[in-house]
């Protein structure tokens, strides 16, 4: 429930600004307002959204993403910095969690597509980067980002039809 809310807050702070992020320190900021502080996962969204949204070629609110959640992960944090990246939102019917959950040895299963083109995206985050990534809490805001947006092999990525 707590991060249903979470969704709801970032899309009204979405609707009210252009919520366009594009330095290290923006994207903290808007992250920490939407999603309460900038922990380990958002950036790790962001990562994905902004990937999505250069591969699809899409202008802001032309993706769809649904999202599914691993075991692992208590809530599906990763889902508000792909939401912010991507604008999409739970509001406009762009941004959806599934029920399903993810497939085991995944830590979250990320669907992206573009309204216009069709074409679509599969984000995958396998469990082994749980550790890892909890380990970057340890580190300030601006050290989670640079290590979510340098990490080698964080993501697979595999085009759907």
């Amino acid at each position: 429930m707590l991060c249903i809310r979470h969704i709801l807050l970032a899309f009204a702070l979405l609707a009210a600004s252009a919520a366009r992020a594009e330095t290290r320190e923006e994207w903290i900021a808007l992250g920490a307002r939407v999603h309460g502080a900038f922990g380990p996962f958002i950036p790790v969204g962001i990562r994905i959204g902004l990937d999505a949204k250069e591969k699809l070629h899409a202008d802001p609110r032309e993706l769809t993403v649904t999202y599914y959640n691993g075991t692992k992960p208590p809530c599906p944090c990763i889902v508000d910095g792909v939401m912010i990246a991507t604008q999409a939102s739970p509001g406009q019917g762009t941004l959806q969690v599934a029920p399903e959950k993810a497939p085991d040895g995944m830590m979250a299963v990320i669907l992206i597509k573009n309204r216009k083109s069709g074409e679509a995206l599969r984000y995958t985050i396998s469990d082994e980067w749980l550790p890892k990534i909890l380990a970057w809490i340890k580190t300030d805001p601006p050290a989670r980002y640079d290590a979510a947006m340098s990490a080698e092999g964080l993501f697979g990525v595999e085009s759907i039809k």
